[in-house]
């Protein structure tokens, strides 16, 4: 695992040596509870609003987007905040996704598995925004690809990435083969905060998809 604070949280240290999608749904349906007291109120997270707020300057609503790892829905309701967006939201946990619906921000969300290919036709969405799962012991690299395929040409994938493994866990590797390949082309992979209280950072990533 790469040097990442996770202070004293045991479930974000637990999250960040997970095994497979289905280690992922027990941790996080155990979590889905307390996740946002644990994450946006004590450790500052603030990737959803960073994430959501650069998507809206660059594709104002309405757009229709995929949130990709929509876990409680923190994106769905910093988007709400901007503009009515048309949002679906995807996650491995069906106890976060529950909050997710809670929320009245999504049109639907439902279990899917990120590893994996999506349940949804190429160039469904205006955009995919993806915050807190390409990570350690989340989600690879391979899943731009994905979110690249069911955006339409001319839409924005928008995704976190925790600055410690941008390079060394291949997600740089993965955007400049998607760019070589003729399907994206890299806008910016500016460093953001992410959890101020432990001075966490993100690339905010963002593909121009053609």
């Amino acid at each position: 695992m790469a040097d990442i604070d996770t202070g004293s949280s045991p479930f974000l240290r637990r999250a960040y040596d997970l095994t497979g999608p289905e280690d992922a749904a027990a941790l996080y349906d155990e979590w889905a509870e307390t996740y946002e007291a644990d994450t946006a109120a004590s450790m500052g997270y603030v990737g959803p609003a960073v994430a959501a707020g650069r998507l809206a300057e660059l594709a104002p609503a309405p757009a229709t987007v995929l949130d990709a790892g929509a876990g409680t829905g923190l994106v769905g309701v910093e988007l709400a905040r901007r503009g009515d967006y048309t949002v679906d939201g995807f996650d491995v946990s069906p106890a976060m996704l529950e909050k997710a619906r809670a929320t009245g921000h999504y049109r639907h969300v439902d279990v899917a598995d990120l590893t994996a290919r999506l349940p949804v036709a190429d160039g469904t969405y205006d955009a995919v925004v993806c915050v807190g799962t390409l990570t350690e012991g989340h989600v690879g690299p391979e899943a731009l690809a994905e979110f690249v395929r069911v955006t339409r040409p001319g839409g924005l994938v928008v995704a976190t990435i925790l600055d410690p493994i941008w390079e060394p866990k291949g997600y740089r590797a993965a955007v400049d083969a998607l760019a070589e390949a003729g399907r994206a082309d890299l806008r910016e992979a500016d460093e953001h905060p992410y959890r101020t209280a432990q001075d966490v950072t993100c690339r905010l990533v963002v593909l121009d998809v053609r």
